[in-house]
């Protein structure tokens, strides 16, 4: 049975947005969001009947605020203004982000502060549940008024105009989608054309589908670290508890240092060399794993932080406050959510810049302690894992460079009435490729930890460690032998992580 979601006037927490976004669950509007839609639009229908200008409802957008509309113009403003800022350019982007995006613009619509009215917000619902995916393109957004050109595309779709695709892939226009699907247009009436585009909903959507990414990624970072450190004939006495928690108290550092010690017990391979070994210290790469774990899983921690108080926000500009006022913020600006945005981009990098150290000590000769030159069955006549390395080498290089800040940068828009933008689109963007290239990383350390387990035989691997193995080799990557077309290998350890 498919999860469903109920969307009521409180917000909505990250595993809901997760749940709709990736796996299709269906949404639901509660009740008490109908009416309480209904009792704020008829704030708003008062204040349309009306001759004083309020901003989003009687008068122009952006710097064109100052131009008083006239009542009979109202419902061609609204049109007006998606079509207009549905003006996006460059590749569609991915169907779990505008899911994302269109879920956390529907739990707004919900709150009851935007002044749409019910119908707005079930067609909304009634286009994610149909798996409806409007044509978003990768440019348009600056972060600020809201993610607009990416939001201003899904409100085109459900108003029956633009490009969207269907459940099974094709790419049609948006009438006909909802055609198909059985559903009608909306013809946005006074201030619901504004409502729909003034958030920070792509970012803020990006942000929880990368923490989760994440969350997951962090796991299993820590148990092919142990691989690595275990094939390497390392200690895992760094790794104590007292060593952590008891001396720096990062939360973070601390689950690391438990996750390396938990997969490194009872180690027969480990236990090998307690006794005789000359090595004083593992290299940095192995014994300081849990420190920059760590401390991406703190920076997870202040980002979820961040997250969790915009899922529970109302954001929109004008917003209707319970008094029934309708008042011009500032609160569609993106800076909060850009900012970690870009912060979780630099030890996502970081991470992925140690795990191809362990990958390239592995590969030494002279540094991997006895196994075959880049774990070639036949080092000369095979290269092994040589190229691996290299690839691996650009997938830091890439994030390094995309860890550079979005954030810090900004262009003055709309006639400089919109002179400071937090570019959280593009840090979100950003983030998305540094996550997809982090696991592709981990994914070649583990395939290179899992071959040099291998080659230590006799010596066995811990029980957690070699049961990982056992299910990866179960995944379609092969154990140590000559050289063979590795891509496709690379590809299934990936894929491997993505789904254990």
């Amino acid at each position: 049975m498919s999860q469903t979601v109920v969307l009521n006037t409180s917000g909505v927490t990250a595993a809901d947005v997760v749940a709709v976004a990736r796996h299709d669950a269906k949404v639901e509007i509660s009740a008490q969001a109908l009416e309480a839609m209904a009792a704020t639009r008829k704030h708003i229908e008062a204040l349309a009947s009306g001759d004083t200008p309020v901003y989003g409802i009687s008068t122009g957008f952006g710097a064109l605020a100052n131009r008083h509309i006239a009542i009979e113009d109202r419902v061609q403003l609204q049109k007006s203004l998606i079509r207009s800022h549905a003006a996006g350019m460059g590749p569609a982007v991915e169907r779990e982000v505008v899911r994302a995006l269109m879920f956390l613009r529907l739990k707004t619509l919900c709150s009851a502060r935007t002044g749409v009215r019910p119908e707005v917000a079930q067609t909304y619902a009634a286009v994610l549940n149909a798996g409806i995916t409007p044509l978003v393109h990768e440019y348009g957004s600056l972060g600020c008024s809201g993610d607009l050109a990416p939001l201003a595309h899904c409100a085109l779709v459900v108003m029956g105009e633009g490009q969207a695709f269907t459940p099974d892939g094709r790419l049609i226009s948006g009438g006909e989608a909802l055609a198909e699907a059985g559903i009608k247009p909306v013809e946005y009436r006074e201030k619901e054309g504004l409502a729909l585009i003034n958030g920070t909903d792509g970012m803020l959507g990006m942000l929880v589908l990368a923490l989760a990414d994440l969350t997951k990624l962090a796991d299993q970072i820590d148990l092919v670290a142990a691989m690595s450190v275990e094939s390497q004939l390392g200690t895992d006495r760094v790794f104590r508890p007292e060593l952590h928690a008891d001396l720096r108290p990062h939360p973070g550092q601390a689950t690391s240092a438990a996750n390396m010690l938990a997969a490194l017990k009872d180690s027969p391979m480990v236990a090998s060399h307690r006794e005789g070994d000359s090595r004083v210290q593992d290299a940095y790469s192995l014994r300081c794993a849990p420190q920059v774990t760590g401390g991406l899983r703190d920076t997870m921690g202040w980002a979820s932080v961040v997250a969790d108080r915009e899922l529970a926000a109302a954001v929109d500009n004008p917003v209707v406050l319970e008094s029934g006022e309708v008042t011009s913020n500032g609160n569609f600006h993106g800076a909060p959510v850009a900012y970690v945005l870009d912060f979780l981009a630099i030890p996502a990098t970081d991470v992925g810049s140690m795990s191809e150290r362990r990958t390239d000590r592995a590969l030494d000769k002279f540094r991997s302690h006895g196994l075959n030159p880049f774990l070639a069955e036949d080092a000369g006549v095979d290269s092994g894992l040589m190229i691996a390395q290299y690839t691996q080498a650009g997938l830091v290089s890439e994030n390094k460079r995309l860890a550079n800040p979005a954030s810090v940068d900004s262009i003055p828009s709309s006639a400089m009435q919109e002179d400071h933008v937090s570019m959280g689109w593009h840090a979100g963007r950003k983030l998305r490729k540094v996550v997809d290239n982090l696991r592709r990383i981990v994914a070649i350390e583990l395939v290179t930890a899992a071959r040099a387990t291998e080659m230590r035989a006799p010596l066995q691997p811990a029980p957690v460690t070699g049961e990982f193995i056992a299910k990866l080799r179960a995944h379609g990557v092969m154990g140590p032998g000559a050289d063979r077309f590795l891509a496709p290998e690379l590809a299934a350890a990936e894929e491997f992580l993505r789904i254990v």
